[in-house]
């Protein structure tokens, strides 16, 4: 399977809407699948490309400190 035909059929798995899309409609279901796959691309390959969005890999350890409870 070459990457065009990989692509397309990301397109067309994609094109199916889910119930939430599907009760506001799409005038092009492909095109819009196909912006949200590329979109998609662009964040997987550089994870700081998505607007106003910061993320941090940090462990809950990290995040919480531990209290104590009271005896």
């Amino acid at each position: 399977m070459t990457d065009e035909q990989s692509d397309q059929s990301r397109v067309e798995s994609r094109a199916h809407l889910l119930p939430e899309e599907a009760a506001v409609g799409s005038d092009d279901p492909e095109a819009q699948a196909e912006a949200i796959l590329t979109e998609s691309d662009i964040r997987e390959e550089d994870q700081n490309a998505a607007p106003d969005t910061v993320l941090e890999r940090r462990t809950s350890d990290q995040t919480v400190v531990a209290v104590e409870p009271p005896d």
